[in-house]
């Protein structure tokens, strides 16, 4: 008598297992994807800083990030240092530059709607009340929409943060944060110009 051992014949999964399968990673990679993303949160859930606030919603719909460079600032600047009072301060204050950043916000889609209707401006607002800043009193206060506050020690300053509004865009928001050494005299002249940085870099 023979006897046929079928111990090592090949399982095949039926073809619709397979499809199955196959649909069923596809859902579980999009899942991961989306936890990723909602990871990062909305303004239910605030940014404590100005650098996790440009974390959190670098390259979201609606935001636009732009590093400037000292370089820029510098042939920004020129254009206009001879109608500036304290030309030498801003000279030094470009000079003293380590990082210069800008964020731009317009409501342009309806996930960027959403989070202003989320209370985003509310966001922007809660980073500049924090507790190690404080108002830098301009010269040019009410010739702009901006805002500003300094982290300072003394007189030596090593953050200027400003925030504004793009002209014509309702819930829109300018971020400006540029870090580096100082005084409260340069950080003035600084906070003349960047008004109009923002209007030449993110046309």
């Amino acid at each position: 008598m023979h006897f046929i051992d079928c111990s090592a014949a090949p399982a095949h999964r039926p073809l619709g297992s397979r499809l199955a399968l196959q649909v069923l990673a596809l859902l579980l990679a999009l899942l991961v994807l989306g936890g990723c993303q909602a990871s990062r949160g909305g303004p239910d859930t605030p940014a404590r800083t100005v650098a996790s606030f440009f974390a959190k919603y670098r390259d979201r719909s609606g935001f636009r990030t732009t590093e400037w460079s000292a370089d820029l600032l510098q042939r920004l600047a020129l254009v206009r240092v001879g109608k500036l009072l304290g030309g030498n301060d801003l000279t030094n204050a470009i000079t003293g530059i380590r990082t210069a950043r800008v964020m731009t916000f317009t409501p342009t889609s309806g996930s960027a709607r959403n989070l202003v209707d989320q209370g985003l401006n509310n966001e922007v607002n809660g980073l500049l009340q924090a507790e190690r800043y404080t108002s830098l009193v301009t010269s040019n206060a009410g010739a702009t929409d901006y805002h500003y506050v300094v982290k300072a020690n003394g007189d030596q300053v090593s953050e200027l943060v400003a925030t504004g509004t793009m002209p014509d865009a309702l819930g829109s928001f300018v971020l400006v944060q540029v870090q580096g050494n100082f005084t409260r005299a340069q950080a003035e002249a600084l906070s003349k110009v960047l008004p109009e940085a923002v209007q030449q870099t993110t046309k």
